[in-house]
Formats: C-alpha cells, sequence, structure tokens
C-alpha cells in the first residue's frame, strides 16, 4: 500500500508539472502567434488585385506576337510607363509579349470578341476586316516618310473608322519597316524575278502580302510568326519575308542564308484598343491613353528607321550574304496585286490611295 501511495503520489506531481508545461507552452505559443499574425496571413492568404480594392483602377491587358527586343515592344513598355503614370496609378497596362495571347490573328479577334484589350500587329492581317491593308500595296512608297504621311493622313483615319464596328478602336500606327526576302542556302539568293518563281515562302496571315508573293511567282503558305523560327530551321520553308529590324532582333539570320533588300511592302501596324473598353474611360482617361500611343509611335518609328538603316551590316556580320536585285520587273509582275483588290476596295478609294501617294 505504502508502494502503491507512493506512485500515486509520484504520477500526481508528473500530471501536475506536465499540465504547467502545457499551459505554459501554450500561452506562449499564443503570444508567437499574435505577434505573427501579418506574417502568416501573407503567406497563406493572396493579396486581393488592385482593381478589387480600388474599383477606379483599370487593368488594360496588351499583348503581340514578337518577343521583347521588338521595337513594337520597346515602345510598348513606354506607352505603359507614361499611361501609369499619368493616371496616378489608375489605368494600369499588363503587357503580355511573344505570342502569349496566340497567333497575330488570334490577337486581333482577342480585341473583337474582348478577351484581350489592346494588341499592335500589321495593317495587312486586319485586312478581313476594313480596307486597312492598303498600305501594304507593293511598292506603294518609296520612303519611310512617305509611308507616314499616308498612316497619319485624313483618308487612313476614315478607312480605321470602319474596325469600330468589330469592337476596334485605332489608336495610333506603329511602324514595321519595310519588308525583304530572305532564303535558304538550299534556295540560293534572289537576284532576279526568275528566282521567285515557286519558291517555298513563308507569310503572316496577310492577304496583301500573300497576293504580291503568288504575284512574284512564289508559293506563299501561312505560319504563325512564333513558329516561324523553327520551321526554318526544320527546312519547312526555303523562305520567308519580314522587314529587316525583325530579322535581326529575331536571329533569322541563323537559319537563313541569304537577305534581298526587295523593300516590297510597307508594314505599318495599327495600335489597337477595344472599342467598348475605350467609350468605358472618363474623357481625361481617353486624352493620357491617346497623348501616350502617339509618344509611343513616334519611339516606335524611331526605332524601326534607325535599325532599319543600321542593320543590313550587321545582318552581313552574322554572315548573311545581301543582294539588291533590279525591282523594276518586280514592280511590274505586282501590278496585279492591285487589279485583284480593286473590285472590292473599289475605284474611288484605289484613286485615293494613288492621289495620297503622289
Amino acid at each position: 500500500m505504502k508502494q502503491s501511495g507512493r506512485n500515486i503520489l509520484v504520477w500526481g506531481i508528473i500530471s501536475s508539472i506536465s499540465i504547467c508545461c502545457l499551459v505554459s507552452c501554450s500561452m506562449g505559443n499564443q503570444k508567437d502567434f499574435s505577434e505573427n499574425t501579418d506574417n502568416i496571413m501573407t503567406i497563406t492568404e493572396e493579396d486581393p488585385p488592385m482593381s478589387a480594392l480600388n474599383p477606379q483602377i483599370h487593368t488594360i491587358k496588351l499583348g503581340f506576337s514578337t518577343d521583347e527586343t521588338d521595337p513594337r515592344a520597346v515602345a510598348a513598355v513606354e506607352f505603359e510607363r507614361m499611361v501609369e503614370e499619368q493616371s496616378g496609378g489608375d489605368l494600369q497596362i499588363e503587357i503580355y509579349p511573344s505570342g502569349e495571347f496566340g497567333s497575330d490573328r488570334d490577337l486581333i479577334m482577342g480585341v473583337i470578341n474582348g478577351s484581350l484589350d489592346m494588341t499592335v500587329s500589321s495593317a495587312g492581317n486586319f485586312a478581313n476586316f476594313a480596307n486597312v491593308g492598303i498600305s501594304a500595296f507593293p511598292f506603294l512608297f518609296q520612303d519611310f516618310d512617305k509611308a507616314w504621311e499616308f498612316m497619319d493622313s485624313p483618308l487612313v483615319e476614315e478607312i480605321n473608322e470602319e474596325l469600330k464596328e468589330y469592337n476596334i478602336h485605332v489608336l495610333a500606327h506603329f511602324d514595321n519597316g519595310f519588308r525583304c526576302i530572305t532564303t535558304s542556302e538550299k534556295a540560293g539568293p534572289i537576284e532576279s524575278l526568275a528566282d521567285m518563281q515557286n519558291l517555298n515562302i513563308r507569310t503572316s496571315y496577310n492577304q496583301v502580302v500573300m497576293e504580291t508573293m503568288s504575284a512574284l511567282g512564289a508559293k506563299p503558305k501561312i505560319l504563325d510568326f512564333t513558329l516561324l523560327y523553327q520551321a526554318l530551321k526544320n527546312h519547312e520553308f526555303e523562305a520567308q519575308e519580314n522587314p529587316i529590324p525583325v530579322i535581326y532582333n529575331h536571329r533569322l539570320y541563323e537559319v537563313q542564308q541569304y537577305l534581298a533588300i526587295t523593300n516590297h511592302s510597307y508594314d505599318a501596324m495599327p495600335f489597337v484598343i477595344r472599342e467598348d473598353l475605350w467609350n468605358s474611360f472618363t474623357d481625361e482617361q481617353k486624352e493620357i491613353i491617346e497623348k501616350a500611343a502617339k509618344e509611343a509611335q513616334s519611339l516606335n518609328r524611331k526605332l524601326n528607321r534607325e535599325q532599319t538603316e543600321s542593320y543590313v551590316e550587321l545582318l552581313e556580320e552574322q554572315g548573311m550574304i545581301v543582294t539588291y536585285p533590279d525591282l523594276e520587273a518586280f514592280k511590274e509582275a505586282s501590278k496585279a496585286v492591285y487589279n485583284y483588290f480593286a473590285p472590292s476596295y473599289g475605284e474611288e478609294l484605289m484613286n485615293h490611295i494613288f492621289e495620297q501617294v503622289n
């Protein structure tokens, strides 16, 4: 009995000590939890979006097909900076480069159906919805100044109005330069119109450019730009056509041997926003966006001119062989493109185009 009583007493003491320890630890832990609540909440819960905290904040998604090295991307970043700064953060621009929202056609359709807010793409890619593709007609302009004068004219502004029917509002016209042709080592250089015959060439979803390539004797096929480098590497195409800045910035010289300076099509790029979103902004917000778009346009055009003039030498340094074919035969053959589009564009518009250019 004494041994049993002693055991009871020992276990009682141990139990008391354990309870005290548990209470003490519990209080200690409670104090620590209280002190670190903010940190724990930060880890376990996502912060609500700024637009949820402040309904006055608009988040605008801007997507395009090229990467961050492209002049349109540089201009887009400047557009983002100016809009956010001038709006005091009420307008937030989210940039999605490198075809994160799909091909150029997907990007335009995204603006139309509302899944994307803004994009910038070649004018010819809008040709299915309005006559904005006229600037891509073959050999229409001789230099950047003439092209920009045309793109900033009342005629183009009037044509842009047609896009509103498709939920597209044009803010500015970025520049992509003059399109030239590159070919593989197997295809050889382009030195005359004869070298264009049956050439397996990649084009974008640009009907004017496709018809131009066909008129010159080539066999154009469509492929998304984001897939172009690998397709050329795999020899799926003998050739492709793009402006010089695109050829250099996207390292197409690694998978093409020759560059022909054809300048067969000027590549204007409407910088657009959803019409329904545009109409939801205040007059002050519209003014901020318009001003930033025009500033971004100026930067983009400046970069494209500079890169077009300087990158040919850089391409030669990378091993490309550059040719300057006599273009008179190219121009004569491409007249068929004007005849092809004349019925849909109309005689009056075609005459206006030539008046503006001349």
